[in-house]
């Protein structure tokens, strides 16, 4: 086998045939089996040629089907199928999550469990789309320059891809294969800008699910009796298992503490699907812990994301004066570790908990549940700014004004309209809350003028960040005929020097590139020593 993709209903495989025997034309009479001085044929009906030994006897015997030939030449053969059986020790798709459809099965054990599951897959299917994309709020690229690969690096069914090349109304955004996606929502939880969202369910219905089970707990006097709530994320399959075999080691064993009663498990599809917005929302709706429980089922990588994710948040948390680990992954593969993990005090939560509901956009949810618990966070007076790690959706711009020669490329390339200019004069204006920190306006500008700083700016309660702001400034170049401010100084100046040696621009040239658009095309057609077309 040379090559093998797709997915369920839609696999292409591809091998080299070099074995004598062409089942295409072998009848299974089993003559050439017993024809086989050797036993170098079994009945895959192949020719283990390392035990044969030259004697075709078993061509002899398959004359009449000619199914045998040892001069055949290799041939390569595509074929497509609906599902696939994989028994080779390696799997021929090494993906963590490979495509709907294939399963690798090296063993007995895994066999047996595989074929069950095939048998399920005979039919007609409706694919789920587990996601809503918006190209417009994507931060991807723009103009083949790439910004933010989050969703691409961090999708283990290999289902994103870019499209920072391709021509059409999408380009610059990326690609979605739905036959691929396996609905794990690791990419709309890395996601800064909102454009991917989780489908099923959609953020307000898992906030609203998560806001109503708080609300109950607080009816029910639970910070009184017990404590403030931890939420505990689960997934569905080995998530599910792993905490029902807690509660009846609880039961059984006396040295077993089982899930202590402030912790409300939450089953999700998948554990990566819930991420910054919805944790925060939490937190601002008075749970004292976010937690996500992670077994085996999880790829590596959504570990790390949803690690680093966490880190933002606490970090957050941290820089509002909250006490405790608010936010926390616990990765437990049997019921002695989940126990130990569990049993942790409170970390300190709002006093007033939050009315708000969860937002369709992912950015809206962000700014409502930091505008909570900046209005409730303990640290008075609340610090200017929150150093926040690079995986941050939230920071500032720092500019080399040295550098800076104002071309405004910057702006053209924002996807969030966090930079801007000025109409009336030379200015490159920045509204920190638009900013993803998506790297695109750092990687087109053509002075490397530009660098990003995450972080959360706190000036003025946090309304500083809603408002722009002027980076950076100059003095525009007045044109030497009208006056007319045109460009930057520092733009026109270097023009100037770099084209003075210039053998197109001597004299009047030169002295024209000083003129605005209008001025520069009077002076051409007044100017009796310009060489006219007529002339020529």
């Amino acid at each position: 086998m040379t090559a093998l993709t797709g997915w369920l209903g839609a696999f292409e495989a591809t091998w080299t045939s070099t074995n004598p025997i062409d089942l295409d034309l072998c009848t299974r009479c089993n003559a050439c089996v017993e024809a086989c001085p050797e036993s170098a044929i079994d009945f895959s009906y192949q020719v283990d040629l390392a035990k044969c030994s030259a004697h075709r006897d078993c061509v002899k015997v398959c004359d009449a089907a000619g199914a045998i030939d040892f001069q055949r030449v290799p041939g390569e053969t595509t074929e497509r199928f609906d599902l696939v059986l994989d028994l080779g020790v390696e799997p021929l798709i090494g993906l963590h999550q490979p495509p709907q459809g294939y399963f690798h099965a090296a063993d007995e054990a895994r066999l047996v469990s595989a074929a069950l599951r095939l048998r399920g897959l005979v039919g007609e299917f409706e694919k789920p789309k587990f996601f809503q994309y918006k190209h417009k709020l994507c931060a991807h690229s723009r103009n083949e320059r790439e910004g933010c690969t989050a969703c691409i690096d961090v999708c283990s069914a290999q289902a994103i891809g870019s499209r920072r090349s391709e021509d059409g109304p999408e380009k610059g955004g990326i690609a979605v294969n739905p036959n691929l996606c396996v609905g794990c929502g690791a990419c709309t939880t890395v996601c800064p800008s909102g454009a991917l969202t989780y489908a099923t369910p959609t953020p307000a219905h898992q906030g609203r699910r998560l806001r109503t089970l708080l609300s109950a707990y607080r009816q029910a006097g639970g910070p009184k009796l017990v404590g403030d709530a931890a939420l505990l994320l689960h997934s569905q399959g080995a998530g599910v298992q792993l905490v029902d075999a807690l509660g009846r080691a609880a039961r059984t064993d006396p040295a077993v503490r089982g899930v202590p009663a402030r912790v409300i498990p939450v089953d999700v599809f998948h554990t990566a699907s819930v991420g910054l917005d919805l944790w925060l929302a939490a937190i601002a709706q008075g749970a004292a812990q976010v937690w996500v429980l992670m077994t085996d089922e999880e790829a590596p990588d959504y570990r790390a994301a949803v690690a680093a994710q966490m880190a933002v948040g606490q970090a957050l948390l941290d820089g509002l004066g909250y006490r405790g680990r608010h936010l926390r992954l616990i990765e437990a593969r049997d019921v002695a570790s989940l126990d130990a993990a569990l049993q942790v005090e409170p970390a300190q939560t709002v006093a007033q908990p939050a009315g708000f509901a969860v937002q369709a956009d992912k950015r809206a949810t962000l700014d409502l549940a930091l505008d909570h618990l900046l209005a409730q966070a303990p640290a008075r007076p609340v610090p200017e700014a929150i150093a926040l790690p690079a995986a941050s959706p939230f920071g500032s711009l720092q500019i080399d004004t040295g550098k800076c020669t104002m071309c405004l490329s910057c702006v053209g390339a924002c996807p969030e309209s966090a930079l801007g200019d000025n109409p009336e004069r030379p200015q490159l204006r920045f509204t920190e809350k638009n900013c993803v920190q998506c790297g695109l306006c750092v990687v087109t500008c053509p002075e490397d003028a530009l660098a990003l700083a995450p972080r959360l700016w706190l000036a003025d309660s946090g309304k500083a960040r809603k408002q722009p702001r002027v980076l950076h400034e100059m003095q525009p170049w007045a044109c030497v005929k009208c006056g007319k401010p045109f460009g930057t100084q520092k733009a026109i100046e270097g023009m100037l020097t770099k084209l003075a040696g210039h053998s197109m621009f001597q004299g009047a040239a030169l002295e024209r590139l000083k003129m605005c658009g209008d001025c520069r095309v009077i002076d051409l057609h007044t100017n009796p020593n310009e060489v006219k077309i007529t002339d020529l």
